[in-house]
This record gives C-alpha cells, sequence and structure tokens, in this order.
C-alpha cells in the first residue's frame, strides 16, 4: 500500500435525522448557518486539505451522503468531528465517523486515468448556494475486508484479477481510483475503494466485475452507488 503523505482522512457516513425537518425554515436556515461559519472556522484553523461529498442514489434510513475530509494531522480530524456533532445543529444529524489514511495498492495505481479536482466556487463560502449533484459522473463506492485469516485491510490478489480489472477499467474509462485503509478495522470492513466513470452502466458493470470468479477472495463487500455532491463548492471550503 502506498500511503499518501502522512495525512488523515475522515471517512463520514451522515445525514439528518427526521427531527430536523420538524424545524421551521427560519430555524433550520439559522443553524444551518451557523453551522457553515463554524466548520469553515475549524477548516481554516487545522489547514484542512480536502472536502469532498457523495450523494447516495439511494439513501440508507439516515445515511444520505458519504464525506472524505483530509487533514495534515489527528488533531484537525478529531476538531471536525467534535464541531460537526456540537449543538444546535449537531443535535439533528446522523454520524458515523472512520478514520483513514489514503493511498492506492501498486497493481492498481495506473488503472484510472486520472480526473481533475474540482474547481473551487468563487465568492464567500460562508453564503451557501443553491446544492445539487454533479450529474456528470457516477461513483461507485465500494467496502471491503479480505478473508479470514488475511491481515486487516490487506488482501491477496490473483493475476487474473489484476489483468481482467486493468481491461475492465481501459474499456470503460475509469476515471478515478481511490482506497482509504481503516486506521482502526471494523469486523466487516477493513478499507473503502472509490471507483468513478462517466456513466451509470460503467459503474453498475464495475461492480458486477468486482463480484466475479476472478476476485473470489474476498469475504465482506458491499456497495454504493453516489454522485458528487456540489464538488465545486465545497472545494472551495479548502483554505
Amino acid at each position: 500500500m502506498m500511503v499518501r503523505d502522512g495525512g488523515v482522512t475522515v471517512l463520514f457516513k451522515g445525514g439528518r435525522l427526521a427531527s430536523w425537518h420538524r424545524l421551521s425554515p427560519a430555524r433550520r436556515q439559522a443553524y444551518e448557518q451557523e453551522h457553515v461559519d463554524l466548520m469553515l472556522a475549524i477548516a481554516k484553523k487545522h489547514g484542512m486539505r480536502r472536502m469532498e461529498g457523495f450523494r447516495l442514489m439511494a439513501p440508507q434510513g439516515a445515511y444520505e451522503r458519504f464525506w472524505l475530509i483530509e487533514f495534515p494531522e489527528l488533531v484537525g480530524a478529531e476538531a471536525w468531528i467534535e464541531a460537526e456533532m456540537a449543538p444546535s445543529y449537531g443535535r439533528y444529524g446522523y454520524y458515523e465517523y472512520y478514520l483513514a489514511r489514503g493511498g492506492l495498492p501498486e497493481y492498481c495505481a495506473d488503472w484510472a486515468k486520472g480526473v481533475l479536482p474540482a474547481t473551487p466556487l468563487p465568492g464567500d463560502a460562508h453564503q451557501v448556494p443553491r446544492l445539487d449533484v454533479d450529474r456528470g459522473s457516477v461513483v461507485a463506492v465500494l467496502f471491503e475486508r479480505g478473508e479470514a485469516g488475511q491481515v486487516a485491510g490487506e488482501k491477496s490478489v490473483t493475476d487474473a484479477y489484476v489483468e481482467a480489472m486493468r481491461t475492465f477499467c481501459a474499456e470503460h474509462g475509469l476515471m478515478r481510483l481511490e482506497c482509504f485503509k481503516l486506521i482502526a478495522p471494523r469486523a466487516d470492513w477493513h478499507q473503502v475503494w472509490l471507483a468513478e466513470f462517466a456513466t451509470f452502466d460503467s459503474a453498475e458493470e464495475w461492480i458486477q466485475a468486482e463480484r466475479g470468479p476472478a476476485h473470489g477472495c474476498l469475504s465482506e463487500r458491499s456497495f454504493v452507488l453516489t454522485r458528487k455532491w456540489a464538488p465545486e463548492y465545497f472545494a472551495s471550503w479548502v483554505p
């Protein structure tokens, strides 16, 4: 595994509880603005490197979005989590947090053609525009662990799997491939992969390819299909 440069990434499964929607529009707006101001201050103070959100195509209960938030040090990640759950806004959120480090195994480091990061939206990030998904691509998210007995966060791969997936990614124009390994592995998943394609069909076929017989070494896998959530706006949060 090739780890980046020592940064810590917060993996966040989030959403809003039903109680949020029972608040008056004026109160929701006030809480949202207070929250945005607080989180932007945390981002600036701790030198946040990256913030990227993905909206699930099919929400799972209160879990609606998956986020990647990267800081150079653990203290920034801790401060972010604490601030995000702070009242008043924090009372109405659904939170699952995990700490991870990013990097791709060498065998798949050249599978994606690469995409440029989102261009930050001009203007003041404290003024929140109307937010929507980017419909120009689909991001498949894979949560996985290896077989029992393997080192947490690692897996064995066959030559057949590597060749099959390299060919698939070239044919379908894989735009982006990322992997994040949990610092504290869970019972059901040890790492998460993001695979971005231009079309829904390619993302769907990637999931089927990952489940194929050439990659039978995995014992636990779950997938969600997402679209990038207001990427230009949240790129503007990075100081």
